[in-house]
């Protein structure tokens, strides 16, 4: 029996055609992706707005995971068009206002070689109420660990893809830095500049205007990322894509994490872990308190994720049938 003790007020979930209670389970050890990591997912929030419940950019997700699904070389079962549907009647069955979504394709029983060649690929979908990611103090601010392990090089694999494989790094690194006693951990690249957090991108702010890196330092470019870019130039920000050195983050006015299940974090602090025979100095960003550029950045992506943006309800799909 499967509690839902970490997923409030989930009650079933999807899978395969069918719905299932969420306490229900029958998947075979012997599944190719619960060895080799052989899926692809998405994370997706859904918001109460005036309107009903609505999707944030389910459309954009739904690509990544079918471009994800083609660089893994899966024949997926759905189209598009019945993968969105789907979601919707997850959200819907599940009776949520505000939740996460979790669509996962994966290989699932056949064989057990490395290449799944009798494996099937099989979609499951999931959705429960989750607040905030890195706890509610998140808020005011996280400190952050640069830990010693590179980002997975933008050689080495599509970058665009959101590969489940690939966040056994980020597990193991987010683990790390909580161990050290940070919040949250944040990669260098090959090159030794600014990548990303495990599952977060990250802007920083200098002279006012807002700066992210792309997949040529090593990063997934996120959805909410590329929603940020556009609000931010709506609001009248400055915005510039390019590399982040660890001296730009130590000396930025601001900075912040920005995901789908994250949202908007500011960090206040960052200290280099880089080099372990090096000592750690821990780096105030700014006034080391959530600054006010990034407070803006926070309330208008509320107001777009909630409907409260005219100007984004093009982002904004409603899950009542």
């Amino acid at each position: 029996m499967f509690l839902n003790t970490h997923f409030p007020k989930a009650q079933k979930y999807w899978y395969q055609g069918k719905f299932y209670d969420w306490s229900e389970g029958d998947l075979h050890p012997m599944m190719h992706a619960l060895h080799y990591g052989t899926s692809v997912f998405e994370g997706i929030r859904a918001y109460g707005t005036p309107r009903g419940t609505a999707i944030f950019r389910l459309p954009e997700h739904i690509d990544r995971m079918l471009l994800s699904a083609a660089v893994a070389r899966m024949k997926f079962p759905y189209g598009k068009d019945e993968i969105i549907e789907f979601i919707k009647l997850t959200v819907r069955e599940n009776g949520l206002e505000s939740c996460y979504i979790r669509p996962l394709l994966f290989f699932s029983y056949g064989n057990l070689g490395l290449v799944p060649k009798a494996c099937p690929v099989e979609l499951a979908i999931s959705a429960w109420e989750w607040g905030a990611y890195l706890g509610e103090k998140a808020a005011g601010g996280v400190s952050v660990y640069i830990v010693p392990w590179r980002r997975v090089h933008h050689t080495q694999f599509n970058m665009a893809a959101k590969l489940g494989g690939v966040y056994v790094q980020s597990t193991i690194c987010g683990l790390e830095a909580r161990d050290e006693g940070f919040d949250e951990a944040v990669f260098l690249n090959f090159e030794g500049r600014i990548a990303e957090g495990p599952g977060q991108n990250i802007f920083i702010v200098k002279g006012g205007t807002l700066i992210t890196n792309d997949r040529k330092e090593s990063v997934l470019e996120g959805i909410t990322r590329t929603s940020l870019l556009e609000i931010a130039r709506d609001l009248g920000f400055k915005t510039a894509v390019g590399p982040i050195t660890k001296e730009d983050l130590y000396g930025a006015e601001e900075a912040f994490f920005c995901g789908t299940a994250v949202e908007i974090i500011p960090i206040i602090s960052v200290t280099d872990g880089s080099d372990p025979a090096a000592g750690k100095t821990r780096h105030a960003i700014g006034t080391d308190k959530p600054g006010p550029i990034a407070q803006r950045m926070i309330k208008a992506y509320h107001e777009a994720v909630t409907g409260g943006s005219p100007r984004y309800e093009k982002w904004l799909t409603y899950v009542k049938g």
